[in-house]
């Protein structure tokens, strides 16, 4: 697979393209990355993810069209079998999806949600976003290094963006989630996992992210709309 040319579309502040960099990286994968305007978006992703018309997407062998980051990253890891980032174990695999999933759907939406609301909203977002934390913090307990033991693994990357973006959320929207005292064992594996040489050089600028997240939360805070879907 070695000559086989890779590039990703993504957006230089989103976690799920940087996820799918991470992995890229982790497998030792090269590849072309090519900058997109997700609000002016180009005719190349929209020829590329007609359905969705998001980033990230990856082109592999030229032709060939993923889109979803975690449709990616177990395509990235079926193909490119060095550094494994599922488990073997087809239970544990299952049980990886599970938590990734569950992290994405009620810690990811939740907390984007607190950080785009005020009042009742934010407050209820907010309890929402604690309440799955605690479910987090419950898997952590026990565990030393990482999700994926020794190395970082699937669900490592899935949840890494509550090591670098959490806490920008939290600046930026004037909340606490992630309280040492409450998720000590979530905290632990935060600072592992930032600390990992790959990790902590593959990261949007945290000055840079402050801006562009309250820029954007004060746009959507201003519209008149729901719950935001993720």
């Amino acid at each position: 697979m070695a000559n086989q040319e890779v590039k990703l579309l993504g957006f230089w502040v989103s976690p799920f393209v940087r996820r799918v960099e991470w992995a890229l990286k982790l497998k030792g994968i090269e590849y072309e990355y090519i900058e997109e305007d997700i609000f002016n978006k180009s005719p190349l992703l929209l020829k590329l993810n007609p359905v969705h018309q998001k980033v990230p997407v990856l082109v592999f062998d030229h032709h060939k069209v993923i889109a979803e980051s975690y449709v990616i990253l177990e395509f990235i890891d079926d193909t490119w079998t060095q550094n494994p980032l599922l488990p073997q174990d087809p239970y544990q695999r299952a049980k990886t999806r599970f938590w990734a999933k569950f992290a994405e759907e009620k810690v990811f939406e939740a907390a984007w949600n607190a950080l785009c609301s005020s009042g009742e909203k934010k407050e209820m977002a907010l309890k929402l976003t604690i309440e799955a934390m605690e479910r987090i913090e419950g898997e952590l307990k026990g565990i030393e290094n990482f999700f994926g033991g020794e190395n970082i693994g699937y669900l490592d990357i899935a949840m890494g963006w509550m090591a670098h973006w959490l806490p920008v959320w939290e600046e930026v929207g004037s909340m606490q989630i992630l309280d040492p005292n409450k998720f000590p064992a979530t905290v632990a594996w935060i600072n592992r996992f930032i600390s990992h040489s790959m990790i902590k050089h593959n990261l949007p600028p945290r000055d840079k992210m402050i801006t562009y997240f309250r820029n954007r939360s004060q746009e959507l805070s201003s519209s008149a709309q729901d719950w935001i879907k993720i």
